[in-house]
């Protein structure tokens, strides 16, 4: 059922013909709050944990740096074509907006329905895990710091978030070392452990260490004039990020050599002990900082998702209300707080990365493939901001390749997440295409739902806002 709009936003993000007590999304992210979101969520822990799993996979320093450097490379690619998407279609929710308007309803609910069933939990899941590790391991070098506790401080950090905009800015601290030790670098494509079939999970690390670029995507209808601030905000932000992170990857080398890098849980501590000894006992707090405003950042975009889905019919109406004072979505961020504690009390990061990755590559894959498809069938559809036709088709090429490789490198995983993806598509026919659900169930669910809009203080937008 849609909501009726009694007015509609300006199109540049200003509301001011909007009556002030409407309950509606409002434009209030500008150009530099952008960047600061963008490069905020993308810096988060990957630097700091995915490093070890890139090197782990691809078997050596010289052939892990081009790795970075080609993830950060195709990361922008993405991001350029998601600016574009961005530009084009004006709704919020991402992934499952662009699948929803290029290659229909049953793609966009099976993106919706992998978010919130694992990807969105294991993401949320891997950052606070590497935030309790930042915080416990200092505590117990050398030795191992106890799992139980490092989840138990993880669960604790998820507590302490906030749905408002994270305006921190992405936490680079200086990782570059002046000692100028070039050794780790000699021989540096030699390996006795390269294999064609890890280098997909090397890219996997890599990539989910740039993952974030399409976030703003997520929460378009809260920016203001998003047709030049998506383009300048991705650009600037993504240049910055790639940059940054190969120096850092840099400057781990100088002072570590590759198996003492593999040895190493929390790699940041390590550098920091060796190569900034005055400042050492700061850095697991700043990298716990960096990763609680990456999760920050995750709870506030991610619910838009969630919120723009059930808006359009295929999750229950609760999922589709605001607060009516915080205007917030804060039935969807309530949603996966639970699930994040479920997946947190089993999850180890490395699994998670390859479980949650293999699905939301392939409809990354998918949403850029539909993008081209869209060119075709509607060339005159406006777009505002237009990348190069290479750009995408590269992408999609290379997204496919490295999500159906991973299918071979690490089949209990991807394998699995995979058919928690396909399992939405009996979901779908039964509750979306064709509801089953007996009248009782519905009318318990009304009935609960009312309760809820009323405990939470929540109600459907009055005011169309794209």
């Amino acid at each position: 059922m849609r909501v009726s709009k009694r007015e509609s936003a300006t199109d540049e993000g200003t509301d001011k013909t909007v009556k002030d007590d409407a309950v509606h999304l409002r434009r209030r992210i500008g150009l530099l709050p952008s960047v600061s979101f963008i490069i905020g969520t993308v810096v988060g822990s990957g630097i700091f944990i995915a490093p070890k799993g890139v090197l782990m996979n691809s078997g050596s320093v010289g052939l892990s740096l081009v790795v970075w450097t080609l993830c950060g490379v195709l990361s922008t690619f993405g991001a350029l074509c998601y600016a574009e998407l961005g530009t084009s279609f004006r709704k919020s929710g991402g992934h499952y907006t662009y699948l929803l308007e290029t290659l229909g309803p049953l793609p966009a609910f099976l993106r919706l329905w992998t978010e919130f069933i694992f990807i969105r939990p294991a993401v949320a899941t891997y950052v606070s895990l590497a935030f309790g590790q930042y915080v416990v391991e200092p505590l117990f070098m050398p030795c191992a710091a106890p799992t139980a506790l490092v989840k138990l401080v993880s669960m604790l950090g998820v507590n302490f978030l906030c749905v408002s905009l994270p305006g921190q800015y992405g936490l680079i601290f200086p990782l570059f070392s002046v000692s100028g030790k070039t050794e780790n670098f000699q021989n540096a494509f030699d390996s006795d452990s390269l294999s064609l079939t890890k280098l997909p999970l090397a890219f996997y690390s890599g990539l989910y260490a740039y993952g974030g670029w399409f976030y703003l995507n997520f929460i378009t209808e809260e920016v203001i004039n998003p047709n030049r601030t998506i383009p300048l905000a991705v650009i600037f932000s993504m240049v910055t990020v790639t940059v940054c992170y190969v120096l850092v990857n840099v400057a781990y080398y100088t002072m570590m050599t590759a198996n003492e890098l593999l040895m190493s849980d929390a790699v940041a501590v390590t550098f920091a002990s060796r190569a900034l000894q005055g400042v050492a006992p700061a850095i697991p707090v700043l990298v716990a900082l960096s990763c609680l405003g990456a999760l920050n950042g995750g709870f506030f975009s991610s619910p838009r998702m969630l919120f723009v889905g059930a808006r359009e019919g295929h999750l229950p109406a609760i999922f589709s209300m605001i607060h009516i004072r915080r205007q917030t979505p804060l039935p969807a961020v309530l949603f996966l707080y639970p699930l994040v504690i479920i997946m947190m009390a089993r999850g180890e990061i490395f699994q998670l990365i390859n479980f949650a990755s293999f699905s939301r590559w392939l409809f990354i894959a998918l949403a850029t493939l539909g993008m081209i498809i869209h060119r075709y069938r509607f060339p005159d559809h406006p777009r505002p901001f237009k990348v190069p036709l290479a750009v995408p088709v590269v992408f999609t090429i290379v997204c496919f390749f490295i999500v159906g490789l991973s299918l071979y490198s690490d089949p209990w995983n991807t394998g699995g997440s995979c058919a928690l993806t396909l399992s939405g598509v009996p979901v779908y026919y039964l509750t979306v295409k064709k509801s089953y659900i007996p009248e009782r169930w519905k009318k318990a669910f009304n009935y609960l739902s009312l309760h809820l809009q009323i405990f939470l203080e929540v109600a459907q937008q009055e005011v169309q806002t794209y």
